[in-house]
């Protein structure tokens, strides 16, 4: 039966008012026929969110306080309320600037999933690391004051009997500051305990108002981040020193020796950054010795051409099948997926959605594979696709070769939509030469970093020539084979020397800093995960080698 004739109810398409509906476009709130659908998309000036109509999401529009019969279906600027139609048109409202109430709960569900990200990964857990250094002083308390209990016992030892009476004095003193040192420390506690319970409602209520959809209360959201972002006060007590004196009989009370005063002091707590503003990575300086964590068996009879991190102990990979891996640390098969025409695919890069791209140059596709499901993003005319990376702003980056093999590129891609294009130099000369190998990477200053054959060529952002790194100064008996390449969180540029079976690391600027060997053969495909450890494909091996240099 037709669920919209259930009842003998017929829900019609509000453009035609004539046709069944079929679908509901979710950013303008109306009902269309599959004929309709067409039509209301040709608006390009609107970014429309058509689905079908039994998968779309109701809006809890306020009903009007003014006008009880009229739902809140925009939004007023300078009152910064929900408003009907009616109170648009009315004087109250003249001259103000009025929205549509969609676009402001867009803005304002952005906003909130800004907050609660915050919450969650940056806020939050900085307060539990704070709890749990505090609770690690606790546990150390006893052993600190124990310490200070035997020094005197072992001093009340030494002076018997005559000194017991001062050592039980010193003793109940320890006890005192303990007391105390043991109290603060709890109140520190309290106070930090009681704002991450704070923060913990406020991420239930998020998340209650994200999942609810209502109008009213995200529109009257008002974010405490800021609030939070200040830390509660460090305290910092210092464990009282014990100072022996030598016995004398005259002098005891004196020369027993005496404890420092307990010290608590309360430092303001640290102000944290908010998430748009987080500071440079700390700076890790380069391993003397690398050295292999891991080894992965691909599997790849032939060959293994790259790899690429779905996190810090999974890759995915691809080599002289059509068939593409994504294993672990232990070699454990995860998953596999063919290409869509069934060639083996030029190279492969993780989006940071943590979908897979990867470039097939026989049909000169570029596919994005999410869910397991293969979508062609781009098919190219005249141009054959090559190596890929994805950019911080989560654009594709793509080197190309023209089809008679003279021209190269690199070519930068937002979706499915090219937004830059790198070939020339200022003097109109090629930035790049016409042979077939380009991996290439972003590096964390955005320079555009290509591996081309026989020397690493570095752009800017815009395209601007800022180096070419042709091997190691001090080398020139042989010749320098750059393939696969990558960059890590301190702009090291990363490049195996496929020849010499070895990895060159390089600055920011190109100069040279140190080799990594690792026993390594035939080094192809790089990558370096989120903390900076970096995965080499070896051609011959067909194996994944996990290395830590940093």
């Amino acid at each position: 039966m037709d669920p919209f004739r259930r009842a003998q109810i017929i829900l019609l398409c509000d453009l035609c008012k004539t046709a069944h509906l079929q679908s509901h476009c979710e950013r303008c709130d109306i009902n269309l026929c599959q004929t309709c659908v067409g039509k209301h998309l040709s608006d390009s000036s609107i970014r429309h969110k058509v689905v079908p109509y039994k998968y779309r999401k109701s809006l809890n529009y306020s009903t009007c306080p003014d006008h009880a019969d009229e739902l809140c279906k925009n939004y007023c600027e300078k009152c910064d309320i929900p408003v009907c139609s009616t109170c648009v048109s009315s004087s109250k409202h003249e001259g103000h600037d009025i929205s549509d109430i969609l676009e402001k709960l867009n803005a304002k569900t952005e906003s909130l999933q800004k907050d609660m990200d915050e919450l969650e990964t940056r806020i939050y857990p900085r307060y539990e690391e704070m709890a749990s250094r505090v609770q690690t002083e606790k546990a150390e308390l006893e052993a600190n004051y124990g310490k200070l209990t035997t020094d005197a016992d072992q001093q009340g030892e030494a002076l018997h009997r005559e000194i017991t009476a001062i050592v039980n004095q010193r003793k109940s003193d320890i006890q005192e500051m303990k007391i105390k040192h043991l109290s603060t420390l709890n109140k520190n506690t309290e106070e930090i305990t009681q704002k991450m319970a704070e923060l913990k409602q406020i991420m239930s209520d998020l998340k209650s108002m994200l999942k609810s959809n209502d109008v009213s209360l995200t529109s009257t959201y008002k974010s405490r981040n800021s609030e939070f972002r200040t830390l509660p006060p460090k305290v910092r007590v210092t464990v009282p020193r014990f100072s022996a004196q030598k016995i004398n009989k005259d002098q005891l009370n004196e020369m027993f020796g005496s404890l420092s005063p307990l010290s608590i002091n309360t430092e303001h707590g640290d102000t944290m950054k908010s998430a748009e503003a987080v500071s440079s990575p700390p700076v890790k300086p380069l391993l003397d010795e690398p050295r292999v964590t891991a080894t992965i068996d691909t599997g790849y009879r032939h060959g293994l051409y790259s790899v690429s991190c779905l996190s810090e102990d999974q890759v995915w990979t691809c080599g002289e099948n059509k068939t593409m891996k994504l294993l672990n640390l232990q070699s454990k098969l995860l998953t596999s997926i063919q290409t869509k025409s069934g060639n083996t695919p030029g190279d492969i890069a993780v989006t940071r959605d943590g979908d897979l791209v990867y470039t097939d140059s026989n049909d000169k596709t570029i596919n994005l594979i999410k869910n397991k499901q293969i979508q062609t993003l781009i098919t190219l005319q005249g141009w054959d696709p090559l190596y890929v990376c994805c950019t911080a702003d989560n654009d594709l980056l793509v080197t190309m070769i023209s089809d008679d093999g003279e021209q190269s590129k690199v070519v930068r891609y937002s979706g499915s939509t090219e937004k830059q294009s790198i070939q020339f130099d200022d003097q109109g000369r090629p930035l790049y030469s016409s042979d077939d190998i380009k991996y290439l990477s972003e590096n964390r200053n955005l320079d555009i970093c290509v591996a081309d054959t026989s020397a690493v060529v570095v752009v800017n952002q815009s395209g601007k020539l800022r180096f070419r790194y042709t091997g190691h100064p001090s080398n020139t008996e042989q010749s320098f084979t750059p393939r696969g390449i990558t960059t890590d969180s301190q702009s090291h540029i990363l490049t195996a020397d496929f020849n010499y079976h070895r990895i060159h690391i390089l600055d920011q600027d190109g100069q040279f800093l140190r080799y990594i060997h690792g026993d390594l053969e035939l080094p192809l495909g790089l990558c370096v995960d989120i903390r900076d450890n970096l995965f080499v494909a070896e051609l011959g091996t067909a194996k994944v080698k996990k290395i830590q240099y940093l």
